[in-house]
């Protein structure tokens, strides 16, 4: 069974992707934070990775409050038992050059090694954020206004 092509996620996809993202993460912590993110208009876009057998992958991006402009990329997940097959590497690859075509700036928080492979940068000197640094990461222009990261509240 191999995956189509990243796409929207569509309307009536919202329970099969929660129930992606709670096996995924061994809880609902990340589908509960997906459900903010709609009910708050945070959430900027979601793409799923589909397969003949359902929903494969997910990712999210929400507007950051700060800086203006750029999008945080959480949560990201793929089915357990489609997991360490190149599937996450490849959804991720694919935002990343969106990211850089369209001159968007993304940060995500995660796992230095696995994102810088799929085209994220350690955050920049000087940048601050309310989760760890040395897990956050940028992709695309890094123009900021403001050396804060601050998240959409939802993440609370």
């Amino acid at each position: 069974m191999r995956p189509d092509f990243l796409r929207e996620m569509n309307r009536g996809e919202e329970a099969e992707v929660a129930k992606l993202l709670t096996d995924a993460f061994g809880g609902k912590d990340e589908a509960l934070l997906v459900e903010r993110l709609r009910k708050t208009k945070a959430m900027a876009g979601e793409m799923v990775l589909p397969s003949a057998n359902g929903i494969v992958g997910y990712l999210a991006l929400s507007a950051m409050v700060a800086p203006k402009g750029w999008f945080a990329l959480a949560p990201v997940a793929i089915r357990p038992d489609m997991q360490r097959m190149g599937h996450g590497r490849r959804m991720v690859g694919m935002i990343t050059e969106w990211a850089r075509l369209s001159n968007q700036t993304l940060v995500v928080l995660g796992d230095p090694a696995f994102y810088s492979r799929c085209g994220f940068r350690p955050a920049p000197d000087g940048l601050t954020s309310p989760y760890p640094v040395d897990h956050t990461l940028v992709c695309g222009p890094v123009r900021a206004t403001s050396p804060a990261l601050t998240y959409p509240p939802a993440f609370g």
